[in-house]
């Protein structure tokens, strides 16, 4: 045995309570015990460094960054990748052991640990998209009511605001004004919603500004405010992955595969990963393909042979590898940049 391996870790966190489980190098003595949320750092804190692997759920990140602090390493892990290892019932106790195992595995891969800063970014963006649910539902909500009274407005944001206003003074002839006055207030909460979405994409901004790697990323075409900031914010470390291809499966751009006696078929995109950023980088893709004066020559090509969405998701996963290019390799942006593979060195 290597005296200078690790001992191992699993751990199932929760609100309250955290299950730990693991096995003594020296001894094989099963350790498999539930601790106190006051209780997790201060047990890690008398140990000495160890691997501890986690699931990536709510609150991973914060406990990832502590235990680092105490000079821990963490492997944080997908819960879905895990649940394969669960034996048996599943309870606090088989969690870990699962975990345990789990973060042994080579092929598990693990998620990256995020800084608070990086974590900030992303609070914005969710509450940001919420705020754009908030609104789409605000207007379809509106939209809904008035068809009630006859009122119909064309499709788009500008139709609805240029009709909602000589359609409330039509239906307020008629209407109680009780009514008038609510559907009036609900319009103008839109804009107050406006607002605040705006002055989250301001603070985006103002980061992108003084982020050297989110600067360097917005340079690629498809690119914007929303997908830079989120990428480099969800990433985390690019040196996590190994290849601009490893982070394309990450966010889920790549085809799934079934296969067996082997026949490998391929499948449709994955859709694993992180949704949010997969979908932003597809509605880039989308208007770099409909909107592009000079498209590049492979995208002309790949546009003629293959239906519009399949061609979006294409462009897509090639952003994706330039985006882990441009922050793996640290450098600018270069659109006549051609990728080489390294030689094959010869065997004596």
């Amino acid at each position: 045995m290597n005296a200078t391996r690790k001992t191992v870790f699993g751990v199932d966190t929760a609100k309250s309570v955290f299950q730990v489980y693991t096995v003594e190098p020296e001894t094989g003595e099963v350790i498999n015990k539930q601790l106190k949320r006051a209780q997790f750092l201060e047990w890690f804190a008398n140990r000495k460094p160890c691997l501890i692997g986690m699931e990536a759920c709510g609150g991973s990140q914060h406990w990832a960054r502590k235990l680092q602090e105490l000079g821990h390493e963490v492997k944080l892990m997908s819960g879905k990748l895990v649940k394969a290892f669960v034996c048996g019932n599943k309870n606090d106790a088989a969690d870990a052991r699962a975990i345990y195992i789990a973060t042994q595995q080579s092929e598990v891969k693990a998620v990256a640990i995020k800084s608070e800063g990086q974590q900030a970014v992303l609070a914005m963006h969710r509450i940001r998209q919420q705020l754009v649910k908030m609104r789409t539902a605000q207007i379809n909500e509106l939209r809904g009511l008035l068809t009630e009274y006859g009122e119909v407005f064309g499709q788009g944001r500008r139709a609805f605001d240029g009709g909602m206003k000589t359609a409330l003074e039509r239906l307020a002839e008629r209407l109680p004004t009780l009514l008038i006055d609510t559907l009036r207030d609900q319009w103008n909460e839109l804009a107050r919603l406006d607002e605040r979405i705006a002055r989250i994409e301001a603070s985006l901004l103002a980061w992108l500004r003084q982020d050297r790697a989110a600067k360097a990323i917005s340079a690629i075409p498809g690119v914007g405010l929303l997908t830079a900031t989120a990428a480099v914010a969800t990433m985390g470390d690019a040196k996590a992955f190994r290849s601009g291809r490893e982070f394309a499966a990450f966010v889920g751009l790549i085809p799934g595969q079934t296969g067996s006696g082997g026949k490998v078929r391929l499948l449709g995109i994955s859709k694993r990963g992180d949704t949010y950023l997969r979908t932003l980088l597809i509605h880039g893709a989308r208007a770099v393909l409909l909107h592009a004066k000079t498209p590049s020559p492979w995208l002309q090509q790949l546009s003629q042979r293959r239906p519009l969405n399949v061609a979006v998701v294409a462009l897509a996963n090639k952003m994706a590898r330039t985006i882990w290019a441009v922050l793996a390799h640290e450098r600018a942006y270069d659109k006549e940049h051609v990728s080489l593979r390294p030689l094959a060195v010869a065997s004596t």
